[in-house]
């Protein structure tokens, strides 16, 4: 796996989004700023995985494949939107204890549709600009 630029600004606007939440809300809580960056990398992480996933079965339910093909690729999704919340819960959890806290389910989605809000808004501020090819 390849470390792209746009990786590095993902994460850099994760670490942004997560340092505004925990001035935001009481409940969001990271002791340090190195694990807030810590944080962020997780996330990172996780979400990309999920985000591999959610395609994946996005591509089972529009397949030309069967309708029991389609169906397990509905019941993945269902199952991954509420619980990639809870799986960030807890490798929040188990990673950094009481250090970080991410608060509760409600504001875990916030914060995750936020994230990826901005990974798309940055996405789609530095994609290279269409050219224009002059009339001769």
């Amino acid at each position: 796996m390849r470390l792209r630029a746009i990786d590095l600004v993902d994460v850099l606007m994760y670490l942004i989004v997560l340092g505004t939440f925990s001035q935001l809300f009481p409940a969001v809580i990271s002791e340090t700023f190195l694990l807030s960056l810590l944080t962020a990398i997780l996330l990172k992480i996780v979400l990309e995985a999920v985000v591999w996933v959610k395609g994946r079965a996005i591509a089972h339910i529009r397949s030309d494949g069967t309708a029991a093909r389609r169906a397990v690729g509905v019941v993945v999704l269902l199952l991954i939107l509420p619980g990639s919340k809870f799986l960030v819960l807890e490798l929040v959890d188990v990673v950094f204890g009481d250090a970080v806290q991410l608060g509760g389910f409600f504001l875990v989605t916030l914060l995750i549709v936020v994230l990826m809000l901005a990974r798309g808004v940055a996405r789609r501020l530095l994609s290279p600009a269409p050219t224009v090819e002059s009339a001769a």
